[in-house]
């Protein structure tokens, strides 16, 4: 995982929704979609950055493509900025 391009990919409001949607369980393109006012072809855009910075996987299911959070890049991104913050529970004085 490069963080480069996983703060690339959270920095925009609208993929940031979509992980907000994706929380919930899997959806297809089209789900995701209804939710925002702005074509099908803008959608695939933004699920593509967020699928090459590993933050959403994709299963293709006969004529559907679905979308799935991936928690384990994003608990990744929490341990790395509580380390920052300087927060690791034991390591506190």
């Amino acid at each position: 995982m490069s963080f480069a391009e996983t703060f690339k990919a959270l920095s925009d409001p609208v993929r940031r929704e979509i992980l907000v949607l994706l929380k919930g369980g899997r959806m297809s393109a089209g789900e995701i979609g209804s939710h925002f006012d702005m074509t099908g072809a803008t959608i695939s855009y933004h699920l593509s950055v967020l699928k090459k910075a590993d933050l959403v996987w994709e299963t293709k299911e006969k004529n559907f493509v679905y979308y799935e959070l991936n928690t384990s890049v994003v608990e990744e991104i929490m341990v790395w900025l509580s380390e920052l913050r300087g927060g690791h529970g034991n390591d506190e004085v």
